[in-house]
């Protein structure tokens, strides 16, 4: 049988519940796998983590080059997360000829054409299920599953924060600032929740997703990006009101324009299956060539979710002793030839203010007809002290020309204020 020795760099939540997969089923893995895992090696500041989980004092590794000049390692697993001290020990270990598994999303994002040409010269393998949407296996997917397809398109909710804080706000009506302490409180959002609610933890995602999906390197430069904190109570009432709810959206568009990959708040109509996906959970949704729609749901985050895809990549490299790299062209300029839209298509959310008086709707539709904006919907409430709410729903048009119409919009006299402007999905 088999026998491979691991090292786990930090003892975090991720790493923590990875050590346990490892140790409480490595009798299983025998029986399942043919393959012999055993943990070698872990290295951790932390006494009261390493305490916690019982870890025998002689793997405990005092530094990194105790760890990647150790015989006994073959594969490290990194979750120490950041790209600092992260980023310099993979480099380490795969120059040694360790193979890496890394749950470290910003990381590689930020440095995949590096780690991956360090890990080739160092042969060695370098793997990510855990980077992207937690326990669920896209990452597989992309590169095992769906090789028959074109990948037309992939829309996702691959931040659990996020969902969860907008879960309450339109569950619950929280406002934004309420849902956020319960985030906090309950240990999905860091005291500094910025990478999760300005949309970076997801633009990193989409960063790698779409470069698997669509066989090119898209950067986290390349993908626009919105959060969600400027998102209201009276968003999600409307919005509710109108059969839609509002997810933060990872979206990448393989068209004959060229790719389109952002990431931003969206109102999801409430028949579409993204709209079914509350709290903490993620799922991503693909289209193919061949295959059509698919949907792969479950839970993004925590210890034992993200520790089961760190373990599938570890049992995966064990058995694949050929090492697997991207199959486009991973450098920094790979993406020279690849066309990337930046005027996008979609339909419009509009949220206004206005006089409560004859004529108002007249004036805002002859704007957008005027920038070739068609209106689907429109909705007003009774209006007090003289001024109502009015929501529009745009038919599908370019961002660029709805722009043109909101700032004309603005002027108008009747007009006292545009509140939201936000993608819709159907």
């Amino acid at each position: 049988m088999k026998k491979v020795g691991v090292a786990i760099l930090g003892l975090g939540v991720v790493g923590g519940g990875t050590y346990k997969i490892l140790t409480d089923n490595r009798e299983y893995f025998k029986k399942s796998q043919e393959v012999d895992v055993s943990v070698e090696s872990v290295l951790e500041i932390n006494a009261e983590r390493i305490k916690a989980l019982n870890i025998d004092s002689s793997i405990v590794a005092k530094n990194i080059e105790e760890v990647v000049s150790n015989p006994m390692v073959d594969i490290v697993v990194e979750v120490m997360g950041g790209t600092t001290f992260a980023k310099d020990f993979v480099i380490k270990a795969l120059k040694s000829g360790k193979t890496v598994v890394t749950s470290n999303k910003e990381l590689l994002a930020k440095h995949w054409p590096e780690l991956e040409q360090t890990a080739k010269k160092g042969h060695a393998g370098l793997y990510f299920e855990a980077s992207c949407v937690g326990g669920v296996p896209i990452i597989r997917v992309l590169q095992e599953g769906m090789q028959a397809n074109v990948i037309k398109s992939l829309k996702g909710i691959v931040n659990g924060t996020t969902n969860y804080i907008l879960t309450k706000m339109s569950e619950e009506g929280s406002s934004y600032e309420d849902a956020l302490k319960q985030a906090q409180a309950l240990g999905y959002a860091e005291f500094n929740p910025t990478a999760d609610v300005e949309g970076f933890d997801s633009t990193y995602k989409l960063s790698i997703l779409s470069s698997l999906a669509f066989n090119t390197k898209i950067s986290v430069e390349d993908i626009s990006r919105k959060g969600i904190t400027s998102i209201t109570k009276e968003d999600m009432l409307y919005g509710k009101q109108l059969g839609y709810t509002l997810k933060l959206l990872a979206i990448g568009k393989n068209t004959e324009n060229g790719i389109e990959v952002r990431v931003h708040p969206t109102y999801v109509a409430n028949s579409n299956q993204l709209a079914t996906v509350s709290d903490s959970f993620n799922a991503v949704s693909l289209v193919g060539d061949s295959v059509g729609d698919i949907m792969l749901y479950g839970r993004g985050a925590g210890a034992l979710p993200t520790g089961s895809a760190i373990v599938s990549d570890v049992l995966f490299a064990a058995k694949h002793p050929e090492n697997y790299y991207a199959t486009f062209d991973n450098t920094v300029d790979g993406k020279k030839t690849t066309k990337f839209v930046s005027d996008y298509t979609s339909q419009y959310f509009i949220r206004l203010t206005v006089q409560d008086a004859n004529g108002v709707l007249g004036k805002i539709a002859n704007a957008f007809a005027k920038q070739k904006v068609g209106i689907k919907q429109v909705k007003q409430s009774a209006g007090v002290d003289g001024k109502t709410p009015v929501i529009i729903i745009t038919h599908e048009c370019n961002e660029s020309n709805l722009n043109k119409a909101i700032e004309k919009i603005k002027n108008l006299a009747p007009v006292y204020s545009v509140d939201s402007v936000i993608y819709l999905e159907d």
